[in-house]
C-alpha cells in the first residue's frame, strides 16, 4: 500500500490513480480530518463478493454444501443454469 499525504496526492493524482488500476495497488491517503483508502474497482468489488459470501446465508450454504457426501449430489450435466 503506498501512503502519503493529501498534498503529495494532489500533486500526481493522474499518475497514482492509473497506477491504482493498472497494478490493484492501494492508496492510503492522510488528511488533517483523517485518512482514505483508494482501491481500484477491481479490488472493491472482490471486498464486496468476499463479503456477500462470508454472509451468513451464503457461509451456512457452502457449509451445507461441504458435509454432502457425492452420493447425495447430482452430476454436473444435470445442473439447470
Amino acid at each position: 500500500m503506498v501512503n502519503m499525504n493529501i498534498t503529495n496526492f494532489r500533486k500526481n493524482i493522474f499518475e497514482l490513480l492509473e497506477q491504482t488500476i493498472k497494478f490493484n495497488e492501494p492508496i492510503n491517503v492522510s488528511t488533517k480530518s483523517g485518512n482514505v483508502v483508494i482501491l481500484s474497482e477491481d479490488d472493491y468489488n472482490g471486498l464486496i463478493e468476499t463479503l456477500y459470501i462470508s454472509s451468513s446465508m451464503m457461509k451456512e450454504k457452502i457449509t451445507e454444501g461441504l458435509n454432502t457426501s457425492l452420493d447425495e449430489c447430482i452430476l454436473e450435466e444435470e445442473v439447470e443454469w
